[in-house]
């Protein structure tokens, strides 16, 4: 409940400041002179902006099972199932969430969460995470994927998502219909003017909103990280955990699932990565200690 009341007030938020600057620059009046209607136009940003980042929350834990191929413990199997299944139980328990879904999936080393809501969501493990760890360093990984959970870090990443789409809808088309009037000298309607700098500024404006997302979603990953810590009663397993991920490859998630997972790459590509580097995170741990 309260998550949904988040969700509105966000919604609500966003269309007040931008209703205000837009008011105060003297947009509104500018616009509405035009044939341009910015009260309506915010509304149907807002309304495309979260339409589909909902749509996919809602949709992600059957998503990430047909993306990754995950099966879902529902009678463990063996007695390595059994643990899998009594140690997210026990983490849950510690979390003060009801028990996800438990699934391994083939792959090399990673985890994910993802789920619309904390008490319904799926902790998923790779093969290649689960014979090359400790159980205690298994553990560690879990205890992270939970934390998410806990921390509602789905939800959370949703709204930014949404929020960042209402900018990124509303302002493209702004600058399509300033530029088709002033450089285009389109009087009347719209021409290809609009259309062109529409698409242009959309673009352009979703790569610098992926970078805001993604600062985000690394800002989280520090958060898990502890919550892990704070589960396990110690930092170091998160520690070995995520050094040994240093010394491997890390596993490919599908796009939509990257800012869930317990690794991701970085490089020249870092403004995009939503994982920090391991070696910050283990410096934030160490400093736990």
């Amino acid at each position: 409940m309260k998550r949904i009341i988040l969700f509105l007030i966000t919604n609500i938020a966003v269309m007040v400041v931008l209703s205000i600057v837009t008011s105060v620059l003297g947009l509104n009046q500018m616009l509405a002179a035009n044939g341009l209607n910015p009260g309506a136009l915010l509304v149907w940003s807002a309304v495309v902006g979260f339409t589909g980042a909902i749509i996919s929350l809602l949709m992600s834990k059957s998503i990430a099972k047909w993306s990754t191929g995950a099966q879902v413990i529902d009678a463990p199997r063996n007695e390595s199932e059994t643990w899998l299944l009594s140690t997210v139980k026990k983490l849950a328990d510690k979390a003060g969430i009801r028990m996800p879904e438990v699934a391994v999936y083939e792959g090399e080393p990673n985890a994910f969460a993802t789920g619309a809501f904390r008490n319904s969501a799926l902790v998923a493990v790779s093969t290649g995470l689960l014979g090359s760890m400790s159980r205690e360093e298994i553990e560690a990984v879990l205890g992270h994927e939970v934390a998410h959970v806990s921390n509602g870090d789905m939800v959370t990443l949703t709204l930014i998502q949404g929020v960042v789409n209402t900018f990124v809808v509303f302002l493209s088309r702004v600058v399509a219909f300033f530029v088709d009037r002033i450089i285009f000298r389109t009087e009347r309607g719209t021409g290809p003017g609009y259309f062109i700098t529409m698409i242009v500024a959309q673009i352009v404006l979703g790569v610098l909103a992926s970078i805001i997302v993604a600062w985000f979603s690394r800002r989280r990953e520090f958060h898990a990280d502890a919550g892990s810590a704070q589960y396990l009663g110690t930092p170091q397993p998160m520690i070995n955990a995520l050094s040994r991920l240093g010394g491997l490859p890390p596993g490919e998630l599908p796009k939509s699932l990257t800012g869930f997972g317990i690794t991701d790459k970085a490089g020249i590509m870092a403004l995009f990565a939503t994982h920090p580097p391991i070696e910050e995170r283990i410096r934030a741990l160490q400093a736990r200690r």
